[in-house]
């Protein structure tokens, strides 16, 4: 065979194939393998970041974030601010403004990476997840707001409440919907999936 045997002559044409069709398979499966990656980062930091800073503030009962409700009233606010004592109002304060702000970044993240999966000419979708994350930035300055009023004088403006209410409303509005198109893009590729044609 002169300057090669069979064995070599195989590994110099098989290796560029090889390498070329695993190129292929990891730009196909590269936004899958984003998505999966950002769910798993926003997993462990609900668990490991998010859960141990919000310690500070927890009770037994009750809500433990003006957030978590679709809307609040002057009412609840007063409520969640009378039930925690001054350390634990400023602790919530320092959580509002980095350890949430972060989250908000994480799972838009996800949902982005999701939603280009799903729908890979469709970028236009993108717009509602990072809506979501501004309108949730957007609540969190005006909960701070509201704080630093009560903390300073024990009062609750009135305003702040129904903007911060407002913004909460949409943020949840916008979740929903962007719940709603990752829904449709699961759907629409189960869908394709069973019914692609099988190979004999």
């Amino acid at each position: 065979m002169g300057k090669f045997g069979y064995a070599e002559i195989f590994i110099i044409t098989t290796i560029p194939w090889i390498d070329d069709k695993m190129n292929k398979y990891f730009k196909n499966h590269r936004t899958l393998y984003l998505a999966i990656g950002t769910a798993l980062a926003m997993s462990l930091y609900v668990k490991f970041i998010l859960v141990p800073y919000s310690r500070c503030f927890t009770l037994d009962a009750g809500t433990n974030s003006l957030g978590l409700s679709f809307y609040y009233t002057i009412d609840m606010v007063q409520n969640f601010f009378e039930s925690r004592t001054r350390m634990q109002l400023l602790c919530y304060n320092q959580f509002l403004q980095i350890w949430d702000t972060i989250f908000a970044l994480v799972y838009t993240l996800m949902y982005v990476s999701w939603i280009m999966y799903f729908f890979k000419n469709k970028r236009l979708f993108l717009i509602i997840p990072i809506l979501t994350m501004i309108a949730d930035w957007a609540e969190n300055y005006v909960e701070s707001l509201m704080l630093k009023t009560y903390l300073n004088s024990s009062s609750i403006s009135e305003t702040l409440v129904s903007l911060g209410s407002g913004i909460n409303s949409l943020k949840w509005s916008l979740l929903i919907l962007t719940y709603l198109i990752i829904f449709i893009g699961i759907m629409s590729t189960l869908k394709l999936f069973l019914t692609k044609p099988k190979l004999n």
